[in-house]
């Protein structure tokens, strides 16, 4: 286990208490520190206490430095709420005839610099709730309400949603529950624009890391290919790999690429394995069965706004002027986008579960969850 303190949970929670309130879940070694001022996320999380690994990535200097950034602030956090699409006719993130760059993209405030509200809380859960409006590049706007429960899992718990046994394993689990709501007077239509929920979790960056997806199987030309590398330009073979019904993404913080894969190829299940500090991390979400307008966040008109992707990983690099925010990397879902009636609402569910211990129990989880086990991880890209 990587031993300095900017890893370590304690160091971590105590940090963040002398610049923002924190809620604290916790069971036994388990605990997840919460931020309400930031839209309830998780911001980091230990499976064995106090001086265990801290899997959240954390953007310290922002955070301390008390500035409000241009564009996002990105403090961090392993799961944060967003509302999609990012990009394109129907972008809540840019303006009406604003050209699709950096320059003019603004990420809400409400998802960004503007608290939740506290609505339940007790040992092992936390609600957050707030009501904000919000206006397309279409010129549609949106009156909503955002709910979001977080869980603190049980041993119960954990087999029961996911069906993996932990006897032997130190796990720090949890599930969320988060929730749009069209609190306007007129339903939310296709051709004008719809929103959708976006997961994005922010972890923490070692030479050994690799994402693991696996994928429905199929005809291409039936279900389109296995994974989008397109974003930032395609990638090759020593960074990217298609391996049976699985895709490897190596992950080193040196290189900006993202992927992502269709509602038709995703299975709502993807992971990580850090094998220096033997890690295996594993994200599992509710994808509805047979649904397929998944909003499109390119950052471009669209020919077809609802052709987005279900699952995104992302490897952080330096910008082209050489900046960097992290390095971090990103495992991402997105719920579907319905045209919601006042007063109805979508809802996305998500478990996160980060293992240690025995490798050989590891090993029986991977199998068991991804498909793979931790050798074929590990040799994926030698």
């Amino acid at each position: 286990m990587t031993q300095d303190s900017i890893h370590q949970y304690g160091y971590n929670r105590d940090f963040l208490r002398k610049y923002v309130r924190v809620i604290e879940l916790k069971n036994d070694n388990s605990a997840i520190v919460l931020v309400p001022a930031w839209q309830g996320r998780v911001m980091t999380s230990t499976a064995e206490g106090e001086e265990g690994f801290s899997f959240g990535w954390i953007n310290h200097s922002l955070i301390s430095s008390g500035k409000t950034q241009p564009h996002i602030n990105a403090y961090g956090g392993e799961e944060r709420l967003w509302i999609g699409p990012e990009g394109g006719q129907f972008s809540i993130f840019n303006k009406a005839g604003a050209a699709f760059r950096y320059d003019n993209w603004q990420t809400p405030a409400f998802i960004d610099t503007e608290p939740f509200k506290v609505t339940r809380l007790t040992d092992s859960s936390a609600s957050f709730a707030r009501d904000a409006e919000t206006e397309n590049y279409s010129g549609t706007k949106f009156r909503l309400g955002l709910e979001r429960d977080v869980i603190l899992l049980g041993a119960k718990e954990i087999s029961a949603r996911t069906g993996v046994e932990i006897t032997g394993l130190n796990v720090a689990a949890y599930r969320t529950k988060n929730r749009i709501i069209n609190k306007g007077m007129r339903q939310w239509k296709k051709e004008t624009g719809l929103l959708s929920i976006w997961m994005l979790g922010m972890f923490n960056i070692t030479p050994s890391v690799v994402v693991v997806i696996p994928f429905r199987p199929g005809n291409d030309n039936l279900l389109g290919p296995p994974v989008n590398d397109d974003y930032f330009g395609r990638m090759s073979s020593d960074r990217l790999i298609v391996k049976g019904n699985h895709i490897f993404f190596r992950i080193d913080g040196k290189n900006r690429k993202k992927i992502g894969l269709s509602p038709l190829r995703a299975t709502g299940i993807m992971g990580s394995y850090d094998a220096a500090n033997n890690i295996l991390n594993i994200v599992k979400c509710d994808l509805p069965e047979g649904v397929t307008d998944y909003v499109n966040n390119s950052w471009h008109i669209q020919d077809d706004p609802y052709s987005g992707d279900a699952l995104n990983s992302y490897n952080d690099g330096p910008l082209e002027d050489g900046s960097q925010m992290g390095p971090f990397y990103e495992l991402e879902s997105l719920s579907p986008a319905f045209e919601l009636k006042p007063g109805e609402h979508l809802e996305h569910n998500q478990v996160t579960m980060h293992l240690t211990g025995e490798r050989k129990i590891l090993d029986q989880v991977s199998l068991k969850v991804l498909g793979v086990s931790l050798e074929e991880i590990g040799k994926a890209f030698l």
